[in-house]
């Protein structure tokens, strides 16, 4: 079987020319080009994907880490993200942390993994000051997703999750509801990162805008899922009397606020009213009004974005604007959706 050396000997060039003449960039001479194509033609020569981009020094390969990747949004983001590297000529070696620090340290503080993968993305994974000083060392091309994790100097694709939130809770005050709950993230939670307390300004701005004053004892922090919105909204039921609607930080822990609404012997939405953010895919089956989120389009975007510096052929029109870091991050629109979970308030 002919092999790349093989065609680098006949052609009288180095096996990484064969590589760069072959895959038609142009650093290589024409008379160069011809050459390498007559004698690969002559040698019978089937280009090796993996052996072109060794020859090059390059792996073919990005590392996408991510928290969980079970959670509604993850998974998105990485389907689209692997579809677009399976386009480009790209492999994914995928880190799914799962709240294991063995694994972070692994993934995030190994001085080899760049013999492994041409660039790393992290999606939604909150970084420690030493995670920040061992990418920093690896001194890897990179890109961030969502607002949990923010590199120096790589680019970053997100939503503002502060508008996200202003949009549901003004949604609600449009319809004239006044006592308006909140069931958010818990800080503790290694999934909160920073987005909990964005949608928590949002939805705590939007009150103040309309007159409304924000109360804590309508506020209540558990888990990112259906679990944990029933759990905050089974304890936000206990305290009292409860509130005409139901912000929820995610689709998921709204699904889990209309189970314990449902429990509790309160319909949805004649009762209590509920909106969520992020649009899961369940949304619409449900009826559940939120504030859709474009997470695929997310992970395309930001899988172009990582390989462009990298020589990869574009595909497709970019959608948001080119930045040089989180300071200036590429910000995609946020839509309001409303289904049959959200109405006026009852009349008393």
């Amino acid at each position: 079987m002919t092999k790349i050396d093989d065609v680098a000997r006949l052609a009288g060039v180095s096996t990484a020319t064969v590589s760069r003449a072959l895959r038609g960039l142009p650093t290589v001479s024409a008379a160069t080009r011809r050459r390498v194509l007559a004698a690969a033609e002559q040698l019978d020569y089937e280009v090796s994907p993996s052996a072109s981009r060794l020859a090059g020094g390059r792996t073919g390969t990005v590392a996408v880490v991510v928290p969980r990747i079970t959670r509604w949004f993850f998974s998105t983001v990485v389907e689209a993200v692997e579809e677009y590297l399976h386009q480009s000529g790209y492999d994914l070696l995928l880190y799914n942390l799962g709240g294991r620090e063995q694994v972070r340290q692994r993934v995030l503080r190994t001085a080899n993994l760049h013999k492994r993968v041409d660039a790393m993305m992290l999606v939604a994974t909150p970084l420690r000051p030493a995670d920040l000083t061992a990418l920093a060392t690896l001194d890897l091309p990179g890109v961030t997703i969502s607002s949990g994790s923010r590199v120096p100097n790589w680019p970053c694709v997100r939503i503002d999750d502060v508008a996200a939130a202003r949009a549901a809770t003004r949604h609600l005050i449009d319809l004239g509801h006044h006592r308006i709950a909140h069931i958010s993230g818990d800080p503790d939670d290694e999934l909160a990162f920073t987005t909990h307390l964005d949608r928590r300004q949002g939805y705590q701005a939007e009150l103040r805008s309309a007159g409304l004053r924000p109360e804590p004892s309508l506020d209540v922090e558990s888990s990112f899922t259906i679990d944990g919105g029933n759990r905050a909204t089974a304890e936000l039921l206990a305290r009292g009397e409860p509130p005409t609607a139901i912000v929820a930080a995610c689709d998921e822990m709204a699904m889990g606020a209309m189970t314990a609404l449902r429990d509790a012997g309160l319909r949805v939405p004649q009762d209590v009213s509920v909106i969520g953010i992020d649009d899961h895919d369940l949304a619409g089956v449900l009826g559940l009004s939120t504030v859709a989120q474009p997470a695929a389009e997310q992970g395309r975007l930001a899988a172009r974005m990582l390989l462009d510096p990298l020589g990869a052929r574009p595909l497709g029109p970019v959608v948001g604007r080119q930045n040089t870091g989180c300071d200036t991050p590429v910000i995609l629109p946020t839509r309001l959706v409303v289904r049959d979970s959200t109405a006026p308030p009852r009349a008393d």
